[in-house]
C-alpha cells in the first residue's frame, strides 16, 4: 500500500547568510558569510592571502564567498580583515558562547589562539610577519573583540602564520556556538538616553 507524504507547514531551517560590500578609493571587497561548514570561494590576487582565508573559513567552519581588489597588498590585507570581521561579528548569534581558543601545532610551528566575543576590542598576536599580524589586529577591532596569538615555537613564518589563522578558525566555531544563558557576570549591558539630553 503506497503512503501520501503531508507536507509540513513548518518551513525548513537554512543558516543566516551575511553578504556585505566595502568599497574605498583603495580597495573594493564583497563578502558572504554563511555559519555553516560548505566550500568556499576566495579571489584576492594574492595567493597567500587566499589560502589563509580559505584555511580560516574552514576551521571556522564556516562557508566564505570573497572577492577583493586592491591597490597595494598592505591596503587589500588589511581591507580584508576589516570586512571579513564585520562579517563575522554580523552573523554573531545574539546568544553565543562567547570564548574560545586553541593550540594548534604544524610541522614546527606551535601557535596558540584565545579569542572573546565581548565587545572589548584588543590584539597582541605578535607573528613573524609584520602584514599579518596587522591582519589580525585590524581583524580584532573591527569585530570588536580581545584576540591573543601567542607563538609557542617554529621558524618557517609561513607555518606559523597558518597555524595562526586555523587557530583563529577554530576559536571563532567555539565563540560562535549558540549559547542560551549571559556569559558575563554583568549579565546583559544594556544603554540608554539619559532624560534632557539633545543631540548636537
Amino acid at each position: 500500500m503506497s503512503q501520501t507524504s503531508i507536507p509540513s507547514t513548518i518551513p525548513p531551517t537554512t543558516p543566516s547568510t551575511t553578504r556585505l560590500t566595502r568599497t574605498t578609493r583603495e580597495t573594493s571587497i564583497q563578502v558572504t558569510l554563511t555559519l555553516e561548514p560548505g566550500e568556499s570561494r576566495i579571489a584576492t590576487g594574492d595567493r597567500f592571502l587566499t589560502h589563509m582565508l580559505e584555511t580560516l573559513g574552514r576551521y571556522a567552519g564556516a562557508t566564505l564567498v570573497l572577492e577583493a581588489t586592491g591597490d597595494l597588498r598592505h591596503h587589500l590585507v588589511e581591507d580584508t580583515a576589516i570586512a571579513l570581521a564585520e562579517a563575522f561579528r554580523r552573523a554573531a548569534p545574539a546568544g553565543r558562547a562567547r570564548y574560545g581558543h586553541a593550540v594548534v601545532p604544524m610541522d614546527d610551528a606551535l601557535v596558540q589562539v584565545a579569542l572573546d566575543l565581548g565587545d572589548r576590542p584588543y590584539c597582541r598576536a605578535p607573528l613573524p610577519a609584520k602584514l599579518y599580524a596587522h591582519w589580525f589586529r585590524s581583524f580584532a577591532f573591527q569585530a570588536r573583540a580581545t584576540l591573543h596569538a601567542r607563538v609557542l615555537r617554529g621558524h618557517d613564518r609561513h607555518h606559523v602564520v597558518e597555524a595562526a589563522f586555523k587557530g583563529l578558525g577554530f576559536a571563532l566555531r567555539d565563540a560562535l556556538a549558540p549559547e542560551s544563558g549571559v556569559t558575563s557576570t554583568k549579565g546583559r549591558v544594556r544603554w540608554s538616553e539619559s532624560p534632557g539630553t539633545e543631540a548636537p
